[in-house]
Order: structure tokens, then sequence, then C-alpha cells
């Protein structure tokens, strides 16, 4: 038990190494500059990447819960050295659509699979009412490893644009060799279902049709993810268009980070305090105010309302994420984890490009205006409808802990 208990360490680690993404806080210059990509393109090419992730995503979750969680995780760390090797020699939208494509399918990989491999390792444990706090806590170590890959890429990158992307490819070999070292936790699964298209369906069918609270907070989450996933590809041509320094951008993007890591770090004892219903509310304010200085006030230091988003994807993602391990099987976690991830990288893949080109023709500014309005209109409906699937949640959780792994439809 204390080799599986290992693998917390191993995963704060994991998550550490995965996040400490040297070329983040430059990529938008690199794309625009070196390889010469409008916004358009650029948030075309993370459609694609989405498109990628979207069609590998419940496919590599299901194959995750069959081959182990660890065989995932380490599949992932070679895809990733892969498709940043492929960025130190990138010249055209060619280069770069490949790399991001390698680089997609070894995200899929990861989503779901480890936090997946935290909660059955605390199961394993018996401590899994302690799963919102370890979930903080690897994605603080997440959002510390990209604030420290951001401290110094401005600088990597006016001394040598592709340095950036080389230390990436060091990053995720320190990557593989943990991954590696990590262990397998025992689970519950009976053989292996009679098909696997009719057990793809089940885990679907339950996830969207039979658990609403899982429904919701499955689509709620998605929403409120995407809120903070724009500004992510947009503050930097916004802080360009500012007037801001480029210097400035490393260490911005580092604050950023932090900001995420506090608040995750922080997310379980503030939920606990305040409760769902006001802790939405607060993710909902969050967001209004976040999005109307960026839209709205703007200037030079108008880059800090950016903060008010990564605070509450920081206060977001260990408690969603938390709602949602509480109503899923063993037998099936990583593969409805990705079911969400899924859900968020099709309504991506559905708006991205829109966003871009309201940025090309527009301005970044007004992008945000017209985000806010968009939030506006639709976060609000689907905040109800969770905070009434909420006091269901115990027989939900009830009705999932009863489903025999691979029982087809």
């Amino acid at each position: 038990m204390k080799t599986v208990r290992s693998n917390i360490t191993k995963l704060y680690a994991f998550s550490f190494l995965q996040m400490t993404l040297f070329p983040m806080a430059i990529i938008t210059l690199f794309w625009k500059d070196h390889i010469g990509l409008s916004l358009t393109r650029i948030l075309l090419l993370q459609g694609i990447l989405s498109v990628v992730m979207v069609v590998m995503e419940y496919p590599s979750g299901y194959v995750s819960d069959r081959i182990g969680y660890r065989v995932a995780l380490t599949l992932a760390s070679l895809l990733g050295m892969a498709g940043w090797g492929i960025y130190t020699v990138a010249t055209t939208f060619a280069h770069v659509m490949a790399a991001e494509i390698l680089l997609g399918i070894s995200l899929a990989f990861i989503s779901g699979s480890d936090s997946a491999l935290l909660y059955e390792t605390l199961k394993a444990d018996g401590s899994e009412q302690n799963y919102a706090r370890h979930q903080g806590r690897m994605s603080g170590f997440a959002q510390g490893g990209e604030a420290l890959g951001a401290v110094f890429a401005g600088v990597f990158y006016a001394y040598a644009p592709v340095l950036p992307f080389v230390l990436q490819v060091g990053v995720w070999l320190l990557a593989l060799l943990l991954t590696r070292a990590m262990v397998e936790p025992p689970r519950n699964i009976v053989g292996s279902p009679a098909s696997h298209l009719a057990e793809a369906w089940h885990s679907t069918r339950y996830a969207f049709v039979e658990n609403k609270l899982l429904r919701y907070t499955i689509l709620l989450n998605s929403l409120l993810g995407i809120a903070s996933f724009y500004p992510v590809w947009l503050i930097q041509p916004y802080m360009q268009h500012a007037g801001v320094p480029l210097t400035w951008f490393g260490p911005v993007w580092s604050g950023a980070n932090l900001t995420v890591a506090f608040f995750s770090l922080t997310s379980h004892r503030i939920s606990a305090y305040l409760g769902d219903r006001f802790m939405l509310l607060l993710f909902l304010s969050l967001i209004v105010v976040g999005y109307f200085g960026l839209g709205t006030i703007g200037g030079l230091w108008g880059f800090l309302f950016y903060y008010l988003l990564t605070s509450m994807r920081g206060l977001r993602g260990p408690m969603m994420l938390n709602l949602t391990q509480k109503e899923c099987p063993s037998a099936n976690r990583a593969g409805i984890l990705s079911l969400q991830s899924l859900c968020f990288r099709l309504l991506f893949v559905c708006s991205g490009p829109l966003v871009g080109t309201l940025a090309d023709r527009f301005g970044v500014s007004h992008a945000f205006h017209y985000l806010l309005y968009a939030f506006l209109v639709t976060l609000p409906p689907l905040a109800v409808l969770f905070l009434r699937s909420l006091p269901t949640a115990k027989q939900g959780m009830s009705a999932c802990n009863k489903i025999p792994p691979g029982t087809p439809p």
C-alpha cells in the first residue's frame, strides 16, 4: 500500500512537469511572427487540436481504463516529446499542425488518466474523501510549473525563438522517467465487456441521461472552462496591442499561473466554507467582472482583469472534478472524465474560429466584450439547472455505486 500511495507525490511531480511549458508565454507571438499566422488561423489551429482531442478523448479514456493509467501517462509522455520536437524545426503551418496533433493525442491520454489514478490510489488507501484536497494540490503544482516555465520565457525567446521548445523536449523526457516509476492501483473490474461499443454507449448514457447531477456538472464545468480558456490565446496579442513590454510577458504569465495555483490549493477550504451555491455565484461574478474589464477598461494594466478569470479557474477545478468523481464507477472512471473533456473540446471547436475572426476583424478588446454577452446569456440558465440537481447528488452517487462494472445497457 505504501508503494501505491507513492503515486500521490509522483502525480504532483508529473503535474508540475506537464505544465512546465516554456513556450506558452510566447507561443502566440511565435505563431504570428515566425510562422506568419493570423489570429483566425491560430484559433483555427486550436480548433484542429480540439478536433483531435474530440476524436481521441473518449477512446483514450476508455483505453486507459483497460490498459492502466500508468501506461496511458507513459504513452502521453512519449507523444509529448515527439510533438515539441517537431516545433524545434517548424517553419510552416503544416509543421505546427503536425506538432499540435501529436500534442493533442498526448493531452487526450493525460485527460482523465491522472485524476483517475489519483482517485483510485486514494480509494485503495481508504481516503478518497480527501480527493478534492489532493486534486487541488495537483492543480497547484501544475500551475506552479507553468509559472516557473513562464518566468524566463520572454528572455529565452528573445535570445533564440526555438530555445523554449528545445527545453520542453527535456521536460517531457523527465516526465517519461517519472511515469515509469508509478504503480497501478487495484481496481474493481470484472473481466472484459462483451462489447466495447456497448460499454462505451452505457457510460455515455449514464453520464448524460441517467444521472442528472453528472449531466449538468459536466455541461457547467465545460462552459466555465471555456470562459477561462479563450483568454489564454487572446491575452498575448491583447497585451501586445496595449503596449505591454515583451519582457513583461513571462512574469505576467507566471503571475496568472501562480493565481491559479493559489486558488487551486485553497479551493476545497473555500468550497467547504461557502458551499456549492455560493461558489457558483462567485464563479459567475469573476467571469462577468473579468470580461467586462478586459473588454471595456483595457489599457496597459488591463491584463490584470485576466487574473480574475485565472482565479475562477483555480477555484473551479477541484470542486467540479470532485463532484464528477463522486458520480463515476471505478471501471469507467477515466472514460467518463474524458467525456467531460470531450464536451469542453466540442464547445471550443464550434466557437473558437468564430472568436478568432471577431478578434481579427474588430480587435481583441471587442472580442472580450462580445464574449461577455455570450456568457451572460448561456451561464445563468445552466447554473440554475445545476443547482436544482444538487439535492439529488446523494441519490445519484448511490445509483452510480450500484452499477456493476461492465454491465451492458
